[in-house]
């Protein structure tokens, strides 16, 4: 999205692509940039996102949902622990844990320890169970919830930060994160805003800006991504959604979306989302013998 000037007044423009096709939208301001600026681009570009993106978001969602009423329990069993599998192992990954892929599935499944640091192996198992937990959660999204998720990860590798806010400074790589004494007023925006969103705001748009928001406030001395990924499957879970797996392998193009203004992650995810979802994007009807879906 771009501020244009045109000789004397203002824009905002958008481009976007609608069924194969580039479309472009404008909002006129006016003769300067008013001061409210940030909410009118927030606005204008949901207006946008729900033009195309929601509505294909909405049929991934539909088609979803069929295919995955449609499996037996003892299918949904076995996906449910192959998902367990690829979230821990990227998800841990991402933060530089050694365990591999095929010693995630031999940890969660067989209980199979490899010659690991047993730091690794010890959050790799207690991940997994978190996971469960956070699909199968009837609770709301809460400050004592989250805690609870951070302690029951790093209880056993990290107990002198595990579950508890952080009272000094952090800085990750150059994003220096906000002092620790504003962390009570920031989580107390945080859920205000989730509060007043989850009910209108599409899932997919609530679990990316929600992510973005938890990370840059940065409440905990370590384990704020791992944490953050979390309440990206609990929104998405919880809607109905099928789960977005952040990768390893894209790990770069991750945090740099991380680094750009909010917007820019929320496309970054969308694009992300539909392109990992994008069987459910496509399908118009359903038949045949049952297949196996995928929800992460």
């Amino acid at each position: 999205m771009n501020i244009v000037r045109q000789k004397d007044y203002y824009y905002l423009a958008h481009s976007f692509r609608k069924d194969g096709e580039v479309v472009h939208r404008e909002k006129y301001l006016g003769r300067g940039i008013p001061a409210d600026i940030e909410e009118l681009k927030d606005a204008f570009l949901h207006e946008c996102m729900q033009e195309g993106v929601i509505k294909k978001l909405k049929f991934i969602k539909k088609n979803f949902r069929k295919e995955w009423k449609r499996c037996p329990q003892s299918v949904k069993k076995e996906i449910l622990i192959d998902l367990s599998v690829s979230f821990t192992y990227n998800t841990n990954a991402i933060e530089g844990s050694t365990i591999t892929r095929e010693e995630t599935e031999d940890i969660i499944k067989n209980r199979i320890s490899p010659n690991k640091p047993i730091r690794d192996v010890q959050e790799t198992l207690n991940h997994s169970k978190v996971f469960f937990e956070v699909l199968n959660e009837k609770k709301e999204l809460s400050k004592h919830l989250i805690l609870q998720w951070h302690e029951e990860i790093f209880k056993d590798t990290k107990p002198d930060i595990a579950g508890k806010i952080r009272d000094y400074l952090v800085r990750v790589g150059s994003y220096v994160a906000p002092d620790w004494q504003e962390l009570g007023k920031l989580m107390k925006e945080f859920f205000g805003w989730y509060s007043k969103n989850k009910g209108t705001m599409n899932p997919v748009e609530l679990a990316a800006r929600a992510h973005y928001k938890f990370e840059k406030i940065h409440p905990f001395g370590d384990g704020n991504g791992r944490a953050g990924r979390l309440v990206i499957a609990y929104i998405l879970k919880r809607s109905g959604y099928p789960l977005l797996i952040i990768e390893h392998k894209k790990r770069k193009a991750y945090y740099h979306a991380l680094s750009k203004p909010e917007n820019d992650f929320v496309n970054f995810f969308f694009r992300g989302y539909i392109s990992a979802h994008k069987k459910y994007a496509k399908m118009q009807k359903f038949g045949g013998k049952n297949q196996k879906v995928q929800i992460g």
